[in-house]
């Protein structure tokens, strides 16, 4: 009776296989959940990137259009054709618009910044294209369009810039504009 007193009394010492187990599986799922946050917030890094470099590049275009506001219809290029990635960049030195429109189409492509042997341009947005439309009454619409990360919202039908460049293969989750991001100025020259 003593024997099983002593048992019954005894402490427990030390740590069972199974608590281990649940504290590594515990452990596990919040290494993954950061690690997920990580990848999330590499993902955000290069969007607020990509945005803030075609602002810059934008307010780039406008401030030229505005500074050569006598020849501001030589710089419209059309939704259909816009400069940067999939365009040949003019060389042309026979204007400023001419010059405007080749330095403008280089940034877009990234020649800010090479990298690798072979000089490959990485300076700008994935995929920047840029596009100048004339809204009527010396008003100019200014866009630049870019791959974004992953898919949300298509922009509006009115944005025509890029439009269905960006949608990746078939059953992609990029389908119908919603990896195209934009952002847009509307230029008006005042007639003096």
């Amino acid at each position: 009776m003593v024997s099983i007193m002593r048992l019954v009394g005894a402490r427990q010492s030390g740590v069972t296989l199974i608590e281990v187990m649940v504290t590594l599986l515990i452990l596990s799922i919040g290494l993954l959940g950061m690690a997920a946050l990580q990848v999330r917030l590499q993902q955000s890094e290069m969007e607020a990137y990509q945005r803030a470099q075609a602002l810059l590049l934008l307010s780039d275009m406008a401030n030229r259009i505005a500074a050569n506001r006598n020849a501001a219809a030589d710089y419209v290029t059309g939704a259909s054709s816009p400069v940067g990635v999939g365009s040949t960049c003019s060389t042309s030195t026979a204007s400023r618009q001419d010059i405007d429109l080749g330095e403008w189409c280089n940034a877009l492509q990234g020649a800010a910044e090479t990298t690798g042997s072979n000089a490959s341009k990485v300076g700008a947005m994935l995929g920047g294209r840029g596009c100048v439309e004339s809204l009527g009454s010396n008003e100019y619409l200014i866009t630049v369009a870019w791959q974004g990360e992953g898919p949300i919202a298509a922009p509006p039908a009115s944005v025509a810039c890029g439009a269905d460049e960006y949608d990746g293969e078939d059953g992609s989750a990029c389908a119908d504009d919603l990896c195209r991001r934009v952002v847009t100025t509307i230029v008006r020259i005042a007639d003096l």
